[in-house]
């Protein structure tokens, strides 16, 4: 009788990327929730500072904050699981990019403030999040022209820009500036504490300390502020259950021509942030970036854009404040960023639970802050470092750039005597240290003919590195 030929074993699968990994369910809302609390206060700033400047009711800006907590959940959920080409399927969190904020706020002043001037902002929105999908594919093609340094350069001023958000929250809170209470050392030691107690978590170097160090940091930093009587928890019980925000709430957008190319320009500005998020998180994961990684993110960002034109929100943009924070924690996995997409959508329609996470006191989240920007600016450095810097044009590059970004906060006069609608676009430190990087290196590297060869983005998530960069892999 012949023998049966002996199969051979059956060859085991091999360990998923960290960033496919998929984590118990009682880890993934753990560490999903760590990554809301983290972007919660940066997330409802922008409808908070548009509202506030257009002279929006407070049911108004209620409904504005609701719409962007749901329009965030459902863009970040898309862009870390994909759906088709959109989404890049990395741990990347989207929230309403800052660089829209001053043009934004521009445009609706300009329209006339309140609602009327919401409606020609959301028709901005709409048209540049149409224009940012469809113009993804090539925008991918030309990352060649964001070398190292432009592409450090903006993310160090990214992290330099926000680092002063997480300072005025340590002091208390923009709301609180020309007051008694700004810079209270009361208010310094909330932030100090907390930021301490997270240095103490890593320190610690337990694995699951690790990686929940923002997450408890805020807790015990909220923790004490009420035991004090400094955190106040009324507004909850006086917030709704459940609130659906509507499409086209306030009303049809109005699409002007002025207002709808500012906007292409945020957008332009935004597609180089996102750009830089994509490698950064590429590098801090060790996964492979190449163009169609950041065509899909991009896509996303677009799509985003006109959702949050069409669900009453902003732009849209990958998050640079959370890129941090996988850093911090080693926690690489884009299912974390699912869940707490997921958790941002029952935020977005539980104003309780909202105003709940919103109860945090401003010196606790400015402690976690200045932590987490303060890595984005790191992430920046080190991709710099792949950067030849003693080459003079690389060097005036980051300079410039840095230089041009401090001034709209240290030479603000001089934007005040621009036209509103230059003004809309230049009166950003990110917008404009981002314009000057990307000018510099058209100017030195590319119409002089310098080589594309000579532009390496060598060791930037490479596919088969075995464990991530940055410490262990969290235990199981």
């Amino acid at each position: 009788m012949a023998r049966m030929p002996r199969q051979s074993p059956r060859r085991p699968h091999p360990h998923a990327h960290p960033v496919d990994e998929l984590l118990p369910v009682p880890r993934l809302a753990l560490y999903g929730f760590q990554h809301v609390l983290a972007f919660y206060a940066a997330a409802v700033i922008v409808p908070v500072l548009l509202g506030n400047a257009l002279g929006l009711s407070r049911e108004e800006l209620v409904h504005l904050i609701n719409a962007d907590l749901l329009t965030c959940g459902v863009a970040s959920i898309v862009q870390a699981l994909g759906v088709w080409k959109v989404g890049a399927r990395l741990p990347l969190v989207q929230g309403v990019t800052f660089t829209a904020v001053s043009p934004m706020i521009a445009i609706g002043t300009g329209a006339g403030g309140g609602t009327a001037g919401l409606l020609v902002v959301y028709g901005a929105v709409i048209t540049a999040g149409i224009a940012t999908f469809l113009f993804a594919p090539l925008f991918s093609r030309l990352v060649k022209y964001f070398p190292p340094v432009v592409i450090g350069t903006i993310l160090t001023i990214i992290g330099i820009t926000l680092i002063p958000v997480a300072l005025q929250d340590a002091a208390g809170g923009a709301h609180l500036i020309g007051t008694p209470a700004y810079g209270d050392p009361k208010n310094l030691a909330y932030a100090l504490g907390t930021l301490l107690f997270i240095m103490t978590m890593v320190r610690i170097g337990k694995p699951l300390l690790s990686s929940l160090a923002v997450l408890l940091g805020l807790i015990a930093g909220t923790a004490v502020a009420w035991l004090l009587g400094d955190a106040d928890f009324t507004v909850v019980g006086q917030s709704d259950w459940f609130g659906v925000t509507t499409p086209f709430h306030y009303g049809m957008p109005r699409f002007e021509l002025l207002p709808i190319a500012a906007m292409l320009v945020v957008m332009l500005i935004t597609m180089v942030e996102t750009t830089g998020d994509v490698y950064a998180i590429g590098e801090i994961t060790r996964r492979k970036v190449d163009a169609d990684t950041v065509a899909r993110a991009l896509r996303a960002d677009g799509a985003a854009t006109v959702l949050g034109g069409v669900l009453n929100s902003f732009p849209y943009v990958a998050f640079a404040e959370n890129i941090g924070l996988v850093r911090m924690s080693r926690v690489m996995s884009r299912y974390v960023v699912v869940a707490a997409g997921v958790f941002m959508v029952v935020l977005g329609l539980l104003p309780k639970a909202g105003s709940l996470v919103a109860s945090i006191p401003h010196p606790v989240l400015g402690g976690a802050a200045i932590a987490m920007f303060g890595i984005v600016a790191a992430v920046g450095v080190q991709i710099l470092g792949k950067a030849d810097l003693r080459e003079e044009r690389n060097t005036l590059i980051l300079a410039a750039s840095l230089g041009a970004a401090l001034m709209p906060t240290t030479v603000a006069p001089f934007f005040d005597r621009m036209p509103d609608d230059l003004r809309a676009v230049l009166d950003s430190g990110i917008t404009l240290g981002a314009l000057t990087a990307i000018t510099l290196n058209l100017f030195f590297n590319v119409f002089t003919r310098r080589t594309t060869a000579e532009i390496d983005w060598d060791g930037i998530g490479e596919e088969d590195a075995a464990e991530p960069q940055f410490g262990a892999r969290p235990a199981r």
